[in-house]
């Protein structure tokens, strides 16, 4: 059995299963991209330059790198920057929650529920879901263009803040746009909710943010379910990485744990004490617990995030005070700054070391997607071992969609991925 495309995930890559006697004997989810080599020629840059460069990793989510590159530079610098320039970072990433959530949502993982090649084909026959969707995009996009100086690699952000900070009058518009997406977001939520899901559940350990006072987006401290508390800035002291034969994208295991879980699973199971009350009634409502370990209902905590995020946006929007100054001033000097923040695909870890005069001597970043890679093995190997009864194709559509519960980011890039299973005759 072999899918020679499937469209709706970000990268380049394949899935190899191989069968014999009735069992599944190994499985590899392969990533042929050729690497990009941002780490090594972040190398000798000065140190204003990574939120511009780091964007350009991802079209989707661009301030996810920015935010985690400018906190750890601004680390190694000794520098926190807080009151309502911290807001208005928190007001950009709700943006991209928002965007990214929904295109996942709506174009990419719903028309597996729905029985679809695509978005376009879904339209047909769901067009009101469709277009509220692409209300609920423009509106994250929106935001992002505001703060951010463009929706798409905002150019506005910067080492300390931003280079210029919006009025509250400017603002007022998105006030009213967000009310509106509020509701798209709280009918998206019901819709989603509504589909019909594999009784599939996992046990891997949950790994994200968490903040005593928010739904931790920005900052906060690493934890998981099972006992992991820690600083954001010791992270690589708890996790290593592994090349593997089969990949391109390091492997990441926690140290003396094995594989682990972030993304909204994760979040929601750690956080879902700190969602917005409309939030935290639409999860309850839509049969979400105060955990969620199956992950093809992941659709469903994608969409409560959206509609938190609307929430949260709303909130800042209405309590904003512009700072006296767009930026924080930032020293250079010589040292090491680390920082993580939530990816909308989970957490995303940055590490700078500096010289003297602010250049860049080594960089390190630890995407959310390299982090899940031996979980989502994992899960693909036990989901198609219990699914064997499947005839060839419905068994290659249902793992086509298990791949995309987590919204691989292979290349932050929309590509391909073939799949190809191999029955090994034992005879």
């Amino acid at each position: 059995m072999k899918v020679d495309a499937l469209a709706r995930v970000e990268g380049e890559g394949a899935m190899y299963v191989e069968i014999a006697d009735g069992a599944v004997r190994d499985v590899q989810l392969q990533i042929y991209e050729p690497p990009r080599f941002f780490e090594a020629f972040l190398r000798g840059r000065a140190y204003t330059e990574p939120p511009d460069i780091t964007a350009r990793i991802c079209g989707i989510c661009p301030v996810a790198y920015q935010m985690s590159s400018a906190r750890a530079i601004e680390d190694a610098c000794g520098v926190t920057v807080d009151g309502p320039l911290r807001e208005l970072r928190r007001l950009i990433y709700c943006g991209e929650w928002i965007e990214s959530h929904t295109l996942h949502v709506a174009m990419l993982h719903a028309p597996d529920f729905l029985g679809y090649e695509s978005a376009i084909d879904m339209a047909a026959d769901h067009r009101p879901a469709v277009e509220r969707s692409l209300r609920l995009k423009k509106a994250g996009n929106d935001i992002i263009d505001l703060v951010g100086g463009r929706a798409v690699h905002p150019v506005n952000v910067r080492v300390g803040g931003f280079y210029r900070v919006p009025t509250k009058r400017e603002l007022r518009p998105l006030a009213e746009t967000l009310r509106e997406a509020r509701d798209d977001a709280i009918e998206t939520v019901q819709w989603v909710a509504g589909f019909e899901f594999p009784d599939f559940e996992h046990g891997h350990e949950y790994v994200a943010l968490t903040h005593p006072e928010e739904y931790a987006v920005i900052d906060g401290r690493v934890q998981s379910d099972r006992g992991l508390d820690i600083d954001e800035r010791d992270l690589l002291e708890h996790i290593e990485e592994e090349h593997v034969a089969h990949s391109t994208a390091l492997h990441a295991h926690l140290l003396e744990r094995a594989e682990y879980l972030v993304g909204p699973l994760a979040r929601y199971s750690l956080n879902s004490t700190r969602l917005s009350p409309i939030a935290a009634d639409a999860a309850r409502s839509a049969g979400l617990g105060a955990e969620c370990r199956n992950p093809f209902r992941s659709i469903v905590v994608r969409a409560v995030e959206v509609l938190h995020a609307c929430e949260e946006a709303l909130d800042i929007i209405e309590a904003y005070e512009p700072p006296d100054r767009p930026a924080v001033d930032i020293q250079p000097r010589a040292g090491v700054g680390r920082a993580c923040t939530e990816a909308p695909r989970g957490l995303l870890y940055h590490r700078y070391e500096l010289a003297d005069d602010g250049s860049i001597l080594d960089a390190r970043i630890i995407p959310p997607t390299s982090q899940n890679q031996p979980t989502i093995e994992h899960d693909l190997w036990h989901f198609v071992e219990a699914n064997l009864d499947l005839d060839e194709e419905a068994l290659k559509l249902r793992s086509e969609q298990a791949i995309r519960n987590y919204d691989p980011c292979i290349s932050c890039a929309t590509h391909f991925l073939d799949l190809t299973v191999r029955e090994v005759d034992q005879t």
